[in-house]
């Protein structure tokens, strides 16, 4: 994984815990304490895993609070920071669903050795998506709780339906055309 992942994840960590906190993140995933990731680095996978694995026992939280944190975390702080322009011109939560996949092809066409997961759709109805996540890390968790976090972004209350491995139904409700509003944060 690129290391803007870890990034995201110590900006969390240190944000809402304490830099304390993350330094026993590291720890607790066998890095050294003052380990620092660069954020077009690359990061075995199992790095990675580690440090989410770390941080759901230092943190106290189930494997599907960690993925909601963080997802929400990636999408509504991070990556609006970090990849500003690819937000403007969206108004509402199924404009930033339809436009991830190309949001995460044109972020990577100049990263070497970048492989984000990828999303085809599939309407099932006026106000019904299917939305079929497609990576060979099987992050399922973190993709729905980044679809909860654009929810959260557009003050769009989601209705989410896993239907398998890699495909969820995504309800909105009573769409119109209506533009949603950003909403909260974390």
């Amino acid at each position: 994984m690129k290391g803007c992942i870890v990034d995201a994840i110590r900006d969390l960590v240190v944000e809402h815990f304490g830099q304390e906190k993350w330094y026993d993140i590291l720890d607790g995933a066998g890095l050294p304490v003052g380990k620092t990731f660069s954020v077009g680095e690359n990061i075995p996978d199992e790095t990675v895993l580690a440090i989410l694995n770390s941080m759901s026992r230092h943190l106290n939280m189930t494997p599907e609070e960690l993925a909601d944190a963080f997802g929400e975390y990636w999408v509504t702080v991070y990556t609006r920071k970090v990849y500003k322009p690819y937000y403007r011109g969206i108004t509402n939560a199924r404009e930033f669903l339809l436009k991830m996949d190309e949001i995460h092809r044109r972020v990577t066409t100049n990263i070497p050795e970048a492989r984000p997961p990828r999303f085809s759709y599939q309407w099932e109805g006026p106000n019904t998506l299917i939305m079929t996540y497609k990576s060979h890390r099987g992050l399922m968790g973190i993709f729905l709780g980044a679809l909860k976090g654009v929810g959260k972004l557009f003050n769009t209350p989601l209705e989410i339906e896993v239907l398998d491995g890699n495909r969820v139904r995504i309800t909105f409700p009573n769409f119109s055309g209506e533009v949603d509003k950003p909403g909260g944060f974390l």
